[in-house]
Protein backbone atom coordinates (compact mmCIF):
# COMPACT_ATOMS: atom_id res chain seq x y z
CA UNK A 1 0.00 0.00 0.00
CA UNK A 2 1.09 3.61 -0.61
CA UNK A 3 2.21 5.72 2.32
CA UNK A 4 -0.77 8.02 1.93
CA UNK A 5 -3.35 5.29 1.39
CA UNK A 6 -6.09 4.97 4.01
CA UNK A 7 -6.41 1.92 6.23
CA UNK A 8 -9.60 -0.02 6.95
CA UNK A 9 -10.83 2.64 9.38
CA UNK A 10 -10.35 5.44 6.89
CA UNK A 11 -7.28 6.90 8.70
CA UNK A 12 -4.09 7.33 6.58
CA UNK A 13 -0.59 8.59 7.33
CA UNK A 14 -1.44 11.95 5.83
CA UNK A 15 -4.38 12.37 8.22
CA UNK A 16 -2.10 12.40 11.28
CA UNK A 17 -1.25 15.67 13.04
CA UNK A 18 1.93 17.30 11.75
CA UNK A 19 3.98 16.73 14.92
CA UNK A 20 3.06 13.04 15.06
CA UNK A 21 3.82 12.65 11.35
CA UNK A 22 7.25 14.24 11.86
CA UNK A 23 7.90 11.95 14.84
CA UNK A 24 7.17 8.87 12.73
CA UNK A 25 9.32 10.08 9.81
CA UNK A 26 12.20 10.82 12.21
CA UNK A 27 12.18 7.22 13.46
CA UNK A 28 15.66 5.69 13.26
CA UNK A 29 14.40 2.54 11.48
CA UNK A 30 13.79 4.60 8.34
CA UNK A 31 16.71 5.29 6.02
CA UNK A 32 17.40 8.16 3.65
CA UNK A 33 16.05 6.13 0.72
CA UNK A 34 12.80 5.52 2.66
CA UNK A 35 12.36 9.24 3.28
CA UNK A 36 13.06 9.94 -0.39
CA UNK A 37 10.36 7.49 -1.48
CA UNK A 38 7.85 8.74 1.09
CA UNK A 39 8.31 12.35 -0.06
CA UNK A 40 7.32 11.35 -3.62
CA UNK A 41 3.92 9.98 -2.69
CA UNK A 42 1.89 13.14 -2.15
CA UNK A 43 2.07 16.86 -1.43
CA UNK A 44 1.48 16.48 2.33
CA UNK A 45 4.39 14.09 2.77
CA UNK A 46 6.58 16.10 0.41
CA UNK A 47 6.01 19.14 2.64
CA UNK A 48 6.71 17.06 5.76
CA UNK A 49 10.02 15.96 4.22
CA UNK A 50 11.04 19.32 2.84
CA UNK A 51 14.85 19.78 2.53
CA UNK A 52 15.21 22.39 5.30
CA UNK A 53 12.87 20.66 7.73
CA UNK A 54 13.20 18.58 10.86
CA UNK A 55 12.95 15.19 9.12
CA UNK A 56 16.09 15.59 7.01
CA UNK A 57 17.92 17.28 9.88
CA UNK A 58 17.17 14.27 12.07
CA UNK A 59 18.25 11.90 9.30
CA UNK A 60 21.56 13.80 9.09
CA UNK A 61 21.97 13.73 12.89
CA UNK A 62 21.31 10.01 13.18
CA UNK A 63 23.84 9.17 10.45
CA UNK A 64 26.61 11.63 11.37
CA UNK A 65 26.00 12.98 14.92
CA UNK A 66 29.50 14.46 15.32
CA UNK A 67 28.94 16.89 12.43
CA UNK A 68 26.16 18.90 14.08
CA UNK A 69 28.76 21.00 15.94
CA UNK A 70 29.51 22.73 12.61
CA UNK A 71 25.97 24.18 12.43
CA UNK A 72 24.20 26.86 14.40
CA UNK A 73 20.52 26.63 15.36
CA UNK A 74 20.03 29.93 13.57
CA UNK A 75 21.48 28.66 10.27
CA UNK A 76 19.10 28.11 7.38
CA UNK A 77 20.40 24.79 6.10
CA UNK A 78 19.19 22.49 3.34
CA UNK A 79 19.68 19.26 5.26
CA UNK A 80 18.91 17.20 2.20
CA UNK A 81 21.78 18.86 0.30
CA UNK A 82 24.08 18.48 3.31
CA UNK A 83 23.15 14.81 3.51
CA UNK A 84 23.98 14.32 -0.17
CA UNK A 85 27.26 16.24 0.15
CA UNK A 86 28.35 14.19 3.18
CA UNK A 87 27.36 10.94 1.46
CA UNK A 88 29.38 11.84 -1.65
CA UNK A 89 32.36 12.92 0.49
CA UNK A 90 32.23 9.50 2.12
CA UNK A 91 32.34 7.73 -1.23
CA UNK A 92 35.28 9.91 -2.34
CA UNK A 93 37.16 9.24 0.92
CA UNK A 94 36.65 5.50 0.53
CA UNK A 95 37.87 5.63 -3.07
CA UNK A 96 41.05 7.49 -2.12
CA UNK A 97 41.78 5.28 0.91
CA UNK A 98 41.29 2.13 -1.19
CA UNK A 99 43.73 3.44 -3.81
CA UNK A 100 46.55 4.14 -1.35
CA UNK A 101 47.56 0.52 -0.69
CA UNK A 102 47.98 -0.22 -4.38
CA UNK A 103 49.83 3.05 -5.07
CA UNK A 104 52.11 3.27 -2.04
CA UNK A 105 52.63 -0.25 -0.67
CA UNK A 106 56.29 -0.37 -1.72
CA UNK A 107 57.27 3.14 -0.60
CA UNK A 108 56.56 5.89 1.89
CA UNK A 109 53.62 8.01 0.73
CA UNK A 110 55.41 10.64 -1.40
CA UNK A 111 55.07 14.37 -0.76
CA UNK A 112 52.74 14.67 -3.78
CA UNK A 113 50.78 11.56 -2.75
CA UNK A 114 48.14 13.68 -1.06
CA UNK A 115 47.48 15.89 -4.09
CA UNK A 116 44.07 14.27 -4.63
CA UNK A 117 43.06 15.32 -1.14
CA UNK A 118 44.28 18.90 -1.45
CA UNK A 119 41.91 19.45 -4.38
CA UNK A 120 38.82 17.91 -2.78
CA UNK A 121 35.51 19.13 -4.10
CA UNK A 122 33.79 18.66 -0.75
CA UNK A 123 34.02 20.27 2.70
CA UNK A 124 37.14 18.98 4.46
CA UNK A 125 35.25 18.24 7.69
CA UNK A 126 32.97 15.85 5.76
CA UNK A 127 36.04 14.06 4.39
CA UNK A 128 37.66 13.92 7.83
CA UNK A 129 34.46 12.56 9.36
CA UNK A 130 34.46 9.63 6.92
CA UNK A 131 38.09 8.92 7.77
CA UNK A 132 37.16 8.86 11.46
CA UNK A 133 34.30 6.46 10.66
CA UNK A 134 36.83 4.14 8.99
CA UNK A 135 39.21 4.39 11.96
CA UNK A 136 36.39 3.65 14.41
CA UNK A 137 35.16 0.55 12.58
CA UNK A 138 34.64 -2.19 15.14
CA UNK A 139 36.37 -5.54 15.04
CA UNK A 140 39.65 -6.68 13.58
CA UNK A 141 38.84 -6.18 9.92
CA UNK A 142 39.65 -3.32 7.57
CA UNK A 143 43.19 -2.96 8.95
CA UNK A 144 44.64 -1.70 5.67
CA UNK A 145 41.87 0.87 5.26
CA UNK A 146 42.45 2.04 8.82
CA UNK A 147 46.21 2.30 8.23
CA UNK A 148 45.87 4.61 5.22
CA UNK A 149 42.88 6.52 6.64
CA UNK A 150 45.10 7.35 9.61
CA UNK A 151 47.91 8.59 7.36
CA UNK A 152 45.53 10.77 5.33
CA UNK A 153 43.89 12.19 8.47
CA UNK A 154 47.34 12.89 9.94
CA UNK A 155 48.27 14.86 6.81
CA UNK A 156 44.98 16.79 6.61
CA UNK A 157 45.03 17.88 10.22
CA UNK A 158 48.68 18.88 10.16
CA UNK A 159 48.10 21.01 7.07
CA UNK A 160 45.24 22.78 8.81
CA UNK A 161 47.26 23.29 12.02
CA UNK A 162 50.20 24.72 10.04
CA UNK A 163 47.81 27.18 8.43
CA UNK A 164 46.54 28.17 11.90
CA UNK A 165 50.12 28.54 13.18
CA UNK A 166 51.08 30.86 10.31
CA UNK A 167 47.98 32.96 10.96
CA UNK A 168 48.89 33.09 14.67
CA UNK A 169 52.43 34.29 13.87
CA UNK A 170 51.10 37.10 11.66
CA UNK A 171 49.05 38.62 14.48
CA UNK A 172 50.33 41.55 16.55
CA UNK A 173 52.45 40.31 19.48
CA UNK A 174 49.87 41.39 22.08
CA UNK A 175 47.32 39.05 20.46
CA UNK A 176 49.61 36.00 20.50
CA UNK A 177 48.53 33.99 23.53
CA UNK A 178 51.31 31.81 24.95
CA UNK A 179 48.75 29.12 25.73
CA UNK A 180 47.39 29.10 22.18
CA UNK A 181 50.91 28.77 20.79
CA UNK A 182 51.59 25.80 23.08
CA UNK A 183 48.32 24.19 21.96
CA UNK A 184 49.24 24.59 18.28
CA UNK A 185 52.55 22.79 18.83
CA UNK A 186 50.76 20.07 20.80
CA UNK A 187 48.14 19.65 18.04
CA UNK A 188 50.72 19.43 15.26
CA UNK A 189 52.72 16.70 17.01
CA UNK A 190 49.54 14.82 18.02
CA UNK A 191 47.12 15.47 15.12
CA UNK A 192 44.99 12.40 15.80
CA UNK A 193 44.37 13.34 19.46
CA UNK A 194 41.34 15.37 20.46
CA UNK A 195 43.13 18.58 21.49
CA UNK A 196 41.54 22.01 21.16
CA UNK A 197 42.25 25.42 22.65
CA UNK A 198 38.74 25.67 24.08
CA UNK A 199 39.15 22.49 26.12
CA UNK A 200 42.65 23.38 27.34
CA UNK A 201 41.50 26.90 28.25
CA UNK A 202 38.57 25.44 30.20
CA UNK A 203 40.97 23.35 32.28
CA UNK A 204 43.17 26.39 32.94
CA UNK A 205 40.07 28.39 33.90
CA UNK A 206 39.14 25.66 36.38
CA UNK A 207 42.55 25.98 38.05
CA UNK A 208 42.17 29.77 38.06
CA UNK A 209 38.82 29.44 39.86
CA UNK A 210 40.46 27.26 42.51
CA UNK A 211 43.11 29.96 43.01
CA UNK A 212 40.34 32.56 43.47
CA UNK A 213 38.76 30.42 46.21
CA UNK A 214 42.05 30.27 48.11
CA UNK A 215 42.59 33.98 47.53
CA UNK A 216 39.13 34.75 48.87
CA UNK A 217 39.96 33.10 52.21
CA UNK A 218 43.11 35.23 52.49
CA UNK A 219 41.75 38.54 51.20
CA UNK A 220 38.00 38.74 50.45
CA UNK A 221 38.46 42.22 48.94
CA UNK A 222 41.23 41.27 46.52
CA UNK A 223 40.64 43.07 43.16
CA UNK A 224 41.15 39.92 41.08
CA UNK A 225 38.02 38.43 42.69
CA UNK A 226 35.80 41.14 41.26
CA UNK A 227 37.09 41.02 37.68
CA UNK A 228 36.85 38.61 34.78
CA UNK A 229 39.94 36.84 33.46
CA UNK A 230 42.64 39.25 32.35
CA UNK A 231 40.46 42.37 32.55
CA UNK A 232 42.73 44.29 34.95
CA UNK A 233 46.37 44.46 35.92
CA UNK A 234 46.99 44.70 39.66
CA UNK A 235 49.57 47.47 40.29
CA UNK A 236 50.38 46.81 43.98
CA UNK A 237 53.24 44.36 44.50
CA UNK A 238 51.77 43.01 47.74
CA UNK A 239 48.45 42.19 46.08
CA UNK A 240 50.37 40.48 43.27
CA UNK A 241 52.29 38.48 45.87
CA UNK A 242 49.01 37.26 47.36
CA UNK A 243 47.97 35.96 43.92
CA UNK A 244 51.26 34.12 43.42
CA UNK A 245 51.09 32.60 46.92
CA UNK A 246 47.55 31.36 46.22
CA UNK A 247 48.70 29.96 42.85
CA UNK A 248 51.55 28.05 44.48
CA UNK A 249 49.15 26.67 47.08
CA UNK A 250 46.72 25.38 44.44
CA UNK A 251 49.18 24.19 41.80
CA UNK A 252 51.83 22.57 43.97
CA UNK A 253 50.08 21.71 47.26
CA UNK A 254 46.48 20.94 46.27
CA UNK A 255 46.87 19.69 42.67
CA UNK A 256 50.40 18.29 43.18
CA UNK A 257 51.93 19.73 39.99
CA UNK A 258 55.68 19.17 39.84
CA UNK A 259 58.65 19.21 37.52
CA UNK A 260 59.26 15.81 35.94
CA UNK A 261 62.80 15.17 37.17
CA UNK A 262 62.59 11.38 36.86
CA UNK A 263 61.51 11.33 33.20
CA UNK A 264 62.69 14.74 32.02
CA UNK A 265 63.29 13.75 28.38
CA UNK A 266 59.82 12.37 27.75
CA UNK A 267 58.13 14.29 24.91
CA UNK A 268 54.83 14.23 26.85
CA UNK A 269 56.36 16.86 29.17
CA UNK A 270 56.26 19.34 26.26
CA UNK A 271 52.60 18.86 25.32
CA UNK A 272 50.34 21.21 27.24
CA UNK A 273 47.32 18.87 27.27
CA UNK A 274 49.52 16.14 28.75
CA UNK A 275 50.92 18.56 31.33
CA UNK A 276 47.34 19.18 32.48
CA UNK A 277 46.50 15.46 32.52
CA UNK A 278 49.70 14.21 34.17
CA UNK A 279 50.32 17.34 36.26
CA UNK A 280 54.00 17.36 35.43
CA UNK A 281 56.23 18.88 32.79
CA UNK A 282 59.50 20.65 32.04
CA UNK A 283 60.34 24.28 32.92
CA UNK A 284 58.94 25.84 29.75
CA UNK A 285 55.61 23.98 29.65
CA UNK A 286 54.97 24.58 33.35
CA UNK A 287 55.96 28.24 32.86
CA UNK A 288 53.37 28.70 30.10
CA UNK A 289 50.69 27.31 32.42
CA UNK A 290 51.88 29.42 35.37
CA UNK A 291 52.12 32.63 33.33
CA UNK A 292 48.64 32.10 31.81
CA UNK A 293 46.98 31.67 35.21
CA UNK A 294 48.83 34.67 36.68
CA UNK A 295 47.79 36.94 33.82
CA UNK A 296 44.16 35.84 34.16
CA UNK A 297 44.35 36.99 37.78
CA UNK A 298 45.89 40.37 36.96
CA UNK A 299 49.59 39.64 37.52
CA UNK A 300 51.83 40.32 34.53
CA UNK A 301 54.62 37.75 34.46
CA UNK A 302 57.01 37.64 31.52
CA UNK A 303 58.89 34.72 29.92
CA UNK A 304 62.67 34.60 30.26
CA UNK A 305 64.72 32.47 27.87
CA UNK A 306 67.22 31.51 30.57
CA UNK A 307 69.82 28.95 29.42
CA UNK A 308 69.10 25.32 30.39
CA UNK A 309 66.15 26.30 32.58
CA UNK A 310 63.22 28.45 31.36
CA UNK A 311 62.05 31.04 33.91
CA UNK A 312 59.46 33.78 34.41
CA UNK A 313 60.17 37.24 35.74
CA UNK A 314 58.05 39.43 38.03
CA UNK A 315 58.69 43.16 38.13
CA UNK A 316 59.36 44.61 41.60
CA UNK A 317 60.38 48.07 40.41
CA UNK A 318 59.24 50.47 37.73
CA UNK A 319 57.31 48.74 34.95
CA UNK A 320 59.46 48.15 31.88
CA UNK A 321 62.70 48.51 33.85
CA UNK A 322 65.85 47.33 32.08
CA UNK A 323 67.64 46.65 35.37
CA UNK A 324 67.69 42.87 35.91
CA UNK A 325 67.82 43.44 39.68
CA UNK A 326 64.36 45.07 39.57
CA UNK A 327 62.85 41.64 38.96
CA UNK A 328 62.18 38.49 40.92
CA UNK A 329 62.55 35.32 38.87
CA UNK A 330 60.06 32.47 39.21
CA UNK A 331 60.86 28.79 38.69
CA UNK A 332 57.57 27.08 37.73
CA UNK A 333 59.48 23.77 37.52
CA UNK A 334 60.62 24.24 41.12
CA UNK A 335 57.16 24.72 42.67
CA UNK A 336 57.01 28.45 41.94
CA UNK A 337 60.14 29.30 43.91
CA UNK A 338 61.10 32.97 43.69
CA UNK A 339 64.75 33.60 42.87
CA UNK A 340 67.23 36.46 42.86
CA UNK A 341 69.70 36.98 40.00
CA UNK A 342 72.39 35.18 42.02
CA UNK A 343 70.09 32.25 42.77
CA UNK A 344 69.29 31.92 39.06
CA UNK A 345 72.99 31.40 38.41
CA UNK A 346 73.21 28.83 41.21
CA UNK A 347 70.31 27.01 39.54
CA UNK A 348 72.32 26.30 36.37
CA UNK A 349 75.77 26.32 37.95
CA UNK A 350 77.45 29.18 36.10
CA UNK A 351 77.38 32.94 35.48
CA UNK A 352 75.43 34.37 32.53
CA UNK A 353 75.31 37.85 31.00
CA UNK A 354 72.41 40.24 31.48
CA UNK A 355 70.93 39.54 28.05
CA UNK A 356 69.72 36.12 29.26
CA UNK A 357 67.47 37.78 31.85
CA UNK A 358 65.52 39.71 29.20
CA UNK A 359 61.93 39.07 28.22
CA UNK A 360 61.23 37.08 25.03
CA UNK A 361 58.34 37.11 22.56
CA UNK A 362 55.74 34.39 22.09
CA UNK A 363 57.48 33.36 18.86
CA UNK A 364 60.75 32.88 20.73
CA UNK A 365 58.94 30.82 23.37
CA UNK A 366 57.53 28.58 20.63
CA UNK A 367 60.99 28.36 19.05
CA UNK A 368 62.41 27.03 22.32
CA UNK A 369 59.53 24.58 22.78
CA UNK A 370 60.03 23.25 19.25
CA UNK A 371 63.80 23.17 19.80
CA UNK A 372 63.28 20.93 22.83
CA UNK A 373 61.21 18.52 20.73
CA UNK A 374 63.84 18.62 17.99
CA UNK A 375 66.52 17.58 20.46
CA UNK A 376 64.33 14.75 21.75
CA UNK A 377 63.83 13.56 18.17
CA UNK A 378 67.61 13.42 17.68
CA UNK A 379 68.19 11.33 20.82
CA UNK A 380 67.08 7.97 19.38
CA UNK A 381 66.90 6.21 16.01
CA UNK A 382 63.36 4.84 16.16
CA UNK A 383 60.33 5.39 13.95
CA UNK A 384 58.72 7.37 16.76
CA UNK A 385 61.72 9.67 17.21
CA UNK A 386 62.03 10.18 13.44
CA UNK A 387 58.37 11.22 13.33
CA UNK A 388 58.95 13.68 16.18
CA UNK A 389 62.01 15.03 14.36
CA UNK A 390 60.02 15.50 11.15
CA UNK A 391 57.14 17.22 12.97
CA UNK A 392 59.39 19.56 14.95
CA UNK A 393 61.35 20.48 11.80
CA UNK A 394 58.08 21.31 10.04
CA UNK A 395 57.14 23.60 12.93
CA UNK A 396 60.55 25.26 13.13
CA UNK A 397 60.63 25.95 9.38
CA UNK A 398 57.08 27.29 9.50
CA UNK A 399 58.45 29.96 11.87
CA UNK A 400 61.87 30.40 10.22
CA UNK A 401 61.54 29.16 6.61
CA UNK A 402 65.03 30.33 5.57
CA UNK A 403 67.04 28.78 8.40
CA UNK A 404 69.81 26.98 6.50
CA UNK A 405 70.85 24.76 9.42
CA UNK A 406 67.36 23.30 9.85
CA UNK A 407 66.71 23.08 6.12
CA UNK A 408 69.87 20.99 5.81
CA UNK A 409 68.80 18.82 8.73
CA UNK A 410 65.42 18.25 7.05
CA UNK A 411 67.07 17.32 3.72
CA UNK A 412 69.44 14.90 5.47
CA UNK A 413 66.59 13.34 7.45
CA UNK A 414 64.50 12.66 4.33
CA UNK A 415 67.61 11.35 2.56
CA UNK A 416 68.43 9.04 5.48
CA UNK A 417 64.86 7.71 5.61
CA UNK A 418 64.84 7.24 1.83
CA UNK A 419 61.66 9.27 1.40
CA UNK A 420 60.58 12.18 -0.78
CA UNK A 421 63.71 12.47 -2.99
CA UNK A 422 62.06 15.15 -5.15
CA UNK A 423 61.36 17.19 -2.00
CA UNK A 424 65.02 16.73 -0.95
CA UNK A 425 66.15 18.27 -4.25
CA UNK A 426 63.80 21.24 -3.73
CA UNK A 427 65.17 21.83 -0.22
CA UNK A 428 68.77 21.60 -1.44
CA UNK A 429 68.09 24.08 -4.24
CA UNK A 430 66.62 26.48 -1.66
CA UNK A 431 69.68 26.05 0.60
CA UNK A 432 72.05 26.76 -2.30
CA UNK A 433 70.18 29.97 -3.12
CA UNK A 434 70.29 31.10 0.54
CA UNK A 435 73.90 30.16 1.25
CA UNK A 436 76.22 29.30 -1.69
CA UNK A 437 78.96 28.30 0.79
CA UNK A 438 77.00 25.09 1.41
CA UNK A 439 77.75 23.86 -2.13
CA UNK A 440 79.90 20.94 -0.90
CA UNK A 441 77.26 19.35 1.32
CA UNK A 442 74.51 20.26 -1.14
CA UNK A 443 76.40 18.72 -4.08
CA UNK A 444 76.98 15.44 -2.20
CA UNK A 445 73.30 15.08 -1.30
CA UNK A 446 72.12 16.08 -4.79
CA UNK A 447 74.32 13.42 -6.41
CA UNK A 448 73.14 10.61 -4.14
CA UNK A 449 69.49 11.72 -4.30
CA UNK A 450 69.57 11.66 -8.12
CA UNK A 451 71.07 8.17 -7.95
CA UNK A 452 68.21 7.11 -5.66
CA UNK A 453 65.65 8.49 -8.13
CA UNK A 454 67.32 6.62 -11.01
CA UNK A 455 67.35 3.34 -9.07
CA UNK A 456 63.66 3.76 -8.33
CA UNK A 457 62.91 4.23 -12.04
CA UNK A 458 64.71 0.96 -12.81
CA UNK A 459 62.51 -1.06 -10.44
CA UNK A 460 60.40 -3.46 -12.52
CA UNK A 461 57.68 -4.28 -10.03
CA UNK A 462 57.27 -6.46 -6.95
CA UNK A 463 59.33 -9.61 -6.49
CA UNK A 464 57.01 -12.61 -6.30
CA UNK A 465 58.12 -15.48 -4.08
CA UNK A 466 56.61 -18.89 -4.80
CA UNK A 467 56.95 -21.51 -2.09
CA UNK A 468 57.04 -24.18 -4.79
CA UNK A 469 60.44 -22.89 -6.01
CA UNK A 470 63.25 -25.30 -5.13
CA UNK A 471 65.31 -22.52 -3.52
CA UNK A 472 62.50 -21.87 -1.02
CA UNK A 473 62.10 -25.46 0.22
CA UNK A 474 63.79 -24.72 3.59
CA UNK A 475 61.30 -21.94 4.48
CA UNK A 476 59.15 -23.38 7.30
CA UNK A 477 56.95 -20.46 8.33
CA UNK A 478 54.55 -18.31 6.33
CA UNK A 479 53.12 -14.81 6.15
CA UNK A 480 50.64 -13.86 8.87
CA UNK A 481 51.68 -16.37 11.54
CA UNK A 482 52.11 -15.12 15.11
CA UNK A 483 55.55 -16.17 16.34
CA UNK A 484 57.68 -15.94 19.46
CA UNK A 485 61.42 -15.31 19.54
CA UNK A 486 63.15 -18.13 21.40
CA UNK A 487 65.96 -16.02 22.80
CA UNK A 488 64.37 -12.61 23.46
CA UNK A 489 60.79 -13.73 24.09
CA UNK A 490 59.06 -11.06 22.01
CA UNK A 491 55.82 -11.72 20.11
CA UNK A 492 55.72 -10.86 16.42
CA UNK A 493 53.99 -11.50 13.08
CA UNK A 494 55.75 -12.51 9.86
CA UNK A 495 55.29 -10.13 6.93
CA UNK A 496 58.12 -11.30 4.67
CA UNK A 497 60.86 -13.90 4.29
CA UNK A 498 64.05 -14.69 2.39
CA UNK A 499 65.50 -18.17 1.78
CA UNK A 500 68.79 -16.94 3.31
CA UNK A 501 70.01 -13.78 5.07
CA UNK A 502 69.98 -10.93 2.55
CA UNK A 503 71.65 -8.31 4.77
CA UNK A 504 75.16 -7.00 4.11
CA UNK A 505 78.37 -8.30 5.66
CA UNK A 506 78.52 -5.46 8.21
CA UNK A 507 75.01 -6.20 9.55
CA UNK A 508 75.77 -9.94 9.70
CA UNK A 509 78.96 -9.20 11.66
CA UNK A 510 77.33 -6.68 14.01
CA UNK A 511 74.41 -9.04 14.74
CA UNK A 512 76.82 -11.95 15.29
CA UNK A 513 74.85 -14.10 12.85
CA UNK A 514 77.78 -16.47 12.32
CA UNK A 515 77.45 -17.61 15.95
CA UNK A 516 74.10 -19.24 15.10
CA UNK A 517 74.31 -22.98 14.34
CA UNK A 518 73.01 -22.37 10.79
CA UNK A 519 74.55 -18.91 10.42
CA UNK A 520 73.27 -16.75 7.54
CA UNK A 521 72.54 -19.82 5.37
CA UNK A 522 68.99 -20.34 6.61
CA UNK A 523 65.66 -18.57 6.02
CA UNK A 524 65.30 -15.14 7.62
CA UNK A 525 61.96 -13.46 8.35
CA UNK A 526 60.79 -9.86 8.37
CA UNK A 527 58.66 -9.49 11.49
CA UNK A 528 56.58 -6.75 13.09
CA UNK A 529 57.24 -6.82 16.84
CA UNK A 530 54.80 -5.93 19.60
CA UNK A 531 57.09 -3.12 20.82
CA UNK A 532 56.61 -1.27 17.51
CA UNK A 533 59.92 -2.28 15.95
CA UNK A 534 60.61 -4.19 12.72
CA UNK A 535 63.21 -6.97 12.90
CA UNK A 536 64.91 -9.55 10.73
CA UNK A 537 64.95 -12.89 12.55
CA UNK A 538 66.61 -16.21 11.78
CA UNK A 539 64.36 -19.22 11.34
CA UNK A 540 66.07 -21.16 14.13
CA UNK A 541 65.24 -18.34 16.58
CA UNK A 542 61.48 -18.37 15.89
CA UNK A 543 58.77 -20.72 17.13
CA UNK A 544 54.99 -20.83 16.91
CA UNK A 545 53.28 -18.79 19.58
CA UNK A 546 51.16 -21.06 21.77
CA UNK A 547 48.92 -18.12 22.72
CA UNK A 548 48.62 -15.97 19.57
CA UNK A 549 47.50 -12.41 20.12
CA UNK A 550 47.16 -9.18 18.19
CA UNK A 551 50.44 -7.40 17.52
CA UNK A 552 50.03 -3.66 18.34
CA UNK A 553 52.36 -2.39 15.63
CA UNK A 554 51.68 0.90 13.78
CA UNK A 555 52.44 -0.70 10.39
CA UNK A 556 50.23 -3.77 10.81
CA UNK A 557 47.64 -2.41 8.37
CA UNK A 558 50.24 -1.81 5.70
CA UNK A 559 50.59 -5.57 5.25
CA UNK A 560 47.45 -7.17 6.68
CA UNK A 561 43.73 -6.68 6.20
CA UNK A 562 42.38 -8.69 9.14
CA UNK A 563 43.25 -10.50 12.37
CA UNK A 564 41.29 -13.74 12.67
CA UNK A 565 42.02 -14.24 16.36
CA UNK A 566 44.87 -16.65 15.61
CA UNK A 567 46.70 -15.26 12.57
CA UNK A 568 46.73 -12.29 10.22
CA UNK A 569 45.37 -12.27 6.66
CA UNK A 570 47.69 -10.63 4.13
CA UNK A 571 46.18 -7.74 2.21
CA UNK A 572 46.00 -7.82 -1.58
CA UNK A 573 49.42 -6.23 -2.15
CA UNK A 574 51.25 -8.56 0.23
CA UNK A 575 49.43 -11.58 -1.17
CA UNK A 576 50.64 -10.68 -4.69
CA UNK A 577 54.21 -10.96 -3.40
CA UNK A 578 53.64 -14.24 -1.50
CA UNK A 579 50.82 -15.90 -3.48
CA UNK A 580 51.08 -19.37 -1.92
CA UNK A 581 51.52 -18.38 1.73
CA UNK A 582 47.84 -17.95 2.63
CA UNK A 583 47.01 -21.63 2.19
CA UNK A 584 50.15 -22.65 4.05
CA UNK A 585 49.25 -20.32 6.93
CA UNK A 586 45.77 -21.80 7.16
CA UNK A 587 47.19 -25.34 7.09
CA UNK A 588 49.68 -24.44 9.82
CA UNK A 589 46.93 -22.96 11.98
CA UNK A 590 44.83 -26.10 11.60
CA UNK A 591 47.79 -28.26 12.56
CA UNK A 592 49.08 -26.19 15.49
CA UNK A 593 45.89 -25.03 17.13
CA UNK A 594 42.85 -27.08 18.05
CA UNK A 595 40.26 -27.46 15.24
CA UNK A 596 37.42 -24.97 15.36
CA UNK A 597 39.39 -22.43 17.40
CA UNK A 598 39.69 -20.17 14.37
Amino acid sequence: RGAAEADADGMGLTDLPGELLELILCCDVLGAADIGRVSCTCRRLREACQPRGKVWRERFRLRWPSLLKYYSHTDSVSWLEEYKARHNAGLEAQRIVASFSKRFFSEHVPCDGFSDIETLGCPSHFFEDELMCILNMEGRKGLTWKYYAKKILYFLRQQNILKNLKEYLQRPTERQSFLEGAVLIDQYCNPLSDICLKSVQAQVDDITDKVRKVLRTKNPRHPSLASKAGEILIPEVELQRQVLDAMNCVLYEQLKYKGNELDYYNSLNSYIHQVLIRRTGIPISLSVLYLTIARQLGVKLEPVNFPSHFLLRWCQGKEGSTDIFDYTYIDAFGKGKQLTVKECEYLIGHHVTEEFYGVVTSKEVLQRMVGNLLNLGKRESTDQSYQLLRDSLDLYLAMYPDNVQHLMLQARLYFHLGIWPEKVLDILQHIQALDPSQHGAVGYLVQHTLEHIERRKEEVGPEVKHRSDEKHKEVCFSIGLIMKHKRYGYNCVIYGWDPACMMGHEWIRNMNVHSLPHGPHQPFYNVLVEDGSCRYAAQENLEYNSEPREIPHPDIGRYFSEFTGIHYLANTELEIRYPEDLELTRAAVQKIYSPGKE
